[in-house]
């Protein structure tokens, strides 16, 4: 019995020098060589920030592109999904609310067409990017608010497009906040 209380304490101490200790030592040093230094990659105009690259923000006017709807209301703070599913009728009538909204902003969309993303908010509440196609379908809207041509437009969404990770994993995204900071870039 002594024999087994001695390796539980050996045991318990290596492992609470390796993971309270050593591994957050590393992850902060590794952490200075990633974006941002480990502060986040900021994203600055005129040289204030006005957001981060990976923190999603609530755009709403017609004019912008509109990124996934947050269980958080976008509060970094408090990251985190709404734990609804599909069986709750809650949740199934604030995704029929936003399909609505939807839409009555895109009237030359059916109900089929809209992505997943653009109606269900993401795990942490604070995706920055939606799907090529959640941007796609905002072109024509976003084209007609501020003037432009579908043409142009989407010739921006088609450069603001990052494909998969490594290639291959995921889908193609589309990082909301880089791409409405370019579109007011081209009002001048």
């Amino acid at each position: 019995m002594k024999k087994y209380l001695l390796q539980s304490i050996r045991l318990t101490a290596v492992l609470m020098l390796l993971l309270c200790v050593i591994y957050p030592l590393i992850v902060a040093f590794a952490g200075n060589f990633s974006r941002g230094n480990g502060g986040g990659e900021k994203i600055t105009k005129n040289g204030k920030v006005v957001g981060y690259a990976l923190l999603g923000q609530n755009f709403s006017q017609p004019e912008y592109f509109w990124g996934r709807p947050s269980a958080v209301a976008y509060n970094a703070a408090g990251s985190g999904g709404s734990n609804k599913g599909p069986s709750n009728a809650e949740y199934l009538a604030l995704v029929s609310g936003r399909i609505d909204t939807l839409l009555k902003y895109h009237p030359y969309l059916k109900k089929a067409d809209i992505p997943a993303d653009m109606v269900a908010a993401s795990g942490s509440g604070l995706d920055p990017n939606i799907s090529e196609q959640g941007a796609i379908i905002q072109i024509k809207r976003v084209a007609a608010t501020r003037g432009l041509t579908e043409r142009t437009v989407a010739e921006l969404v088609v450069k603001y497009t990052e494909g998969p990770f490594l290639g291959m994993f995921g889908p193609s995204r589309v990082n909301v906040l880089k791409l409405n900071l370019a579109l007011d870039e081209l009002k001048k």
